[in-house]
This record gives C-alpha cells, sequence and structure tokens, in this order.
C-alpha cells in the first residue's frame, strides 16, 4: 500500500504550455471539465472527455506514468464504486453469482460510475500537479474576490484550500510511514478479508491525527513569525494577468463542454 503514489495535491516544476497557463484559467477549466463530466449521459461523451484529458497531458509534458500512477492508491475506492453499481441495480440479469445478480443496466452503469471517477482524478491532478501552491492561492482568491462585497472572506478560503490540497501527499506520507513503523513492531494490514483491513487501519489513526495537529500549529506559528495577519491590505508580487493563450484556452475549453454536454 503506497499512498505516496497519489498526486493529487502534488506540484511538478515545469515550462509547458499548460504550466505557463494563468492558474485562473486551469481553475475554470477543471471546474468545466467536473461539471461536463456529470452532464454527459453515454461513453461517447467520456470518451471526448478522456481525449480532451489525454490532449492536456500530452501538452503538460508530464510523464504518462507518474498521473497514471496516482489511480492506484484510489484503486479499492474505484472497485467498490464498480461493484455497488453493478450488483445493486436493477434491471435485465445476466447472471447471478451466489447471492449477487449482475444486471446489464447494473455492468453499464457501473463503467460509466467507473470511467467518470477515474476522469475526474486525472483531471483535477492535472490542476495541481501543474500549478504551484501560491499560484493556486492566488487563482482562487481572485475568482473569490467579487464575493468580498457578500462578506465571503476569499483569501482565507482561498488559504485553507490551498494548504488542503498541499497537504494531502504530506499527510498520505505520513500515513505510510507510520505503517511501516507499526508494521516493524508487528502490526499485521495486508491480511484478512476487507472488514478486517478496515479493523486494522483504525490504530493508524490516533497518530496520524496526532501528527496532523502538530504540523498545523508549527504551520501556524511559522505564519505568524513571517508577519501574516490575514488578507486585508496584503499585496502580491506578481499580478496575475490573462495573455492570449488563456484566452484561447477558455474559449476552447468552453465550446467544447457546451458543445459535448449538449450532444452527448
Amino acid at each position: 500500500m503506497r499512498f505516496r503514489n497519489l498526486t493529487i495535491g502534488q506540484h511538478i516544476p515545469g515550462n509547458s504550455v499548460v504550466h505557463r497557463l494563468d492558474p485562473r484559467t486551469k481553475i475554470l477549466g477543471t471546474t468545466l471539465l467536473i461539471v461536463l463530466l456529470f452532464a454527459v449521459d453515454g461513453f461517447i461523451g467520456y470518451a471526448l472527455a478522456a481525449l480532451a484529458i489525454a490532449a492536456v497531458v500530452h501538452l503538460s509534458e508530464l510523464p504518462w506514468r507518474y498521473v497514471l500512477r496516482g489511480l492506484r492508491p484510489l484503486l479499492v475506492i474505484l472497485l467498490l464504486t464498480v461493484g455497488l453499481n453493478v450488483f445493486l441495480t436493477e434491471g435485465e440479469v445476466i447472471f447471478r453469482l451466489w447471492f449477487l445478480t449482475v444486471t446489464r443496466e447494473g455492468l453499464v452503469r457501473g463503467l460509466m460510475m467507473g470511467t467518470r471517477l477515474v476522469l475526474l482524478i486525472m483531471g483535477t491532478s492535472m490542476l495541481t500537479l501543474t500549478t504551484s501552491p501560491i499560484q493556486l492561492t492566488d487563482g482562487i482568491e481572485t475568482l473569490l474576490g467579487p464575493f468580498r462585497r457578500i462578506g465571503v472572506p476569499a483569501h482565507e478560503l482561498a488559504m485553507m484550500m490551498t494548504i488542503a490540497l498541499r497537504f494531502i501527499p504530506t499527510l498520505l506520507e505520513e500515513t505510510e510511514k507510520i505503517m511501516k513503523a507499526q508494521m516493524a513492531r508487528g502490526a499485521d494490514f495486508q491480511s484478512g478479508g476487507l472488514m478486517q483491513r478496515a479493523k486494522n487501519l483504525i490504530p493508524l489513526l490516533v497518530p496520524l491525527f496526532v501528527s496532523a495537529f502538530r504540523r498545523a500549529d508549527e504551520l501556524a506559528i511559522a505564519m505568524e513569525a513571517r508577519g501574516y495577519r490575514g488578507g486585508q491590505g496584503r499585496t502580491k508580487f506578481r499580478e496575475l494577468r490573462f495573455q492570449r493563450i488563456d484566452a484561447v484556452a477558455m474559449g476552447l475549453s468552453i465550446i467544447f463542454t457546451v458543445v459535448v454536454g449538449i450532444l452527448f
């Protein structure tokens, strides 16, 4: 069980076309992708969305092996999602396995849900892989800026969302270290069925929560030591500016989402 394979929240510096895009363009493009994946209702739409994600991966110049590796830690969730839809959806029975019934409608629904989940993971991973935490914070804050008039703390929300994304791989790496330490002391996380393995993970929660709170306290002290006092009156070293490539990328994203969403 290698949690460090999860790519969501990690950032790989680069100088590709995707890396150079304005973070607001990538955030809005990812949002459009999420909307599209929940709007389409057929494998043709998912296939077109997969081609769009493949084009983004190619333009980002990131290795495919690394991008696909992020799916490994979520394999159990993926199989569980597909299995629940396959066995619990009523319809035309294909075959029966003990007390489980596989239907044609369940098989189609399970494959569609599994495909949607894979594309969601890959699409959101590309956002964090090609955008630094600072850029994400600035992009989210700028997009939430208009809502300040109704009392929305744009900077604080952007900071919390970015820190949460940033610490996903850190906490997963910490979980792996705790597991290895407990395995060295005789703990068994591999044997037994699914429920038994889930029970074996319970002893991880206490040290993981302690580690998470310790890291949060250290982060708060470090931010205060550097004079952080929230978003009031803060300035930015680099101001975000839309370029021509951002307009092209945003236009293509909107056209693609509308056309695929309507036709498929």
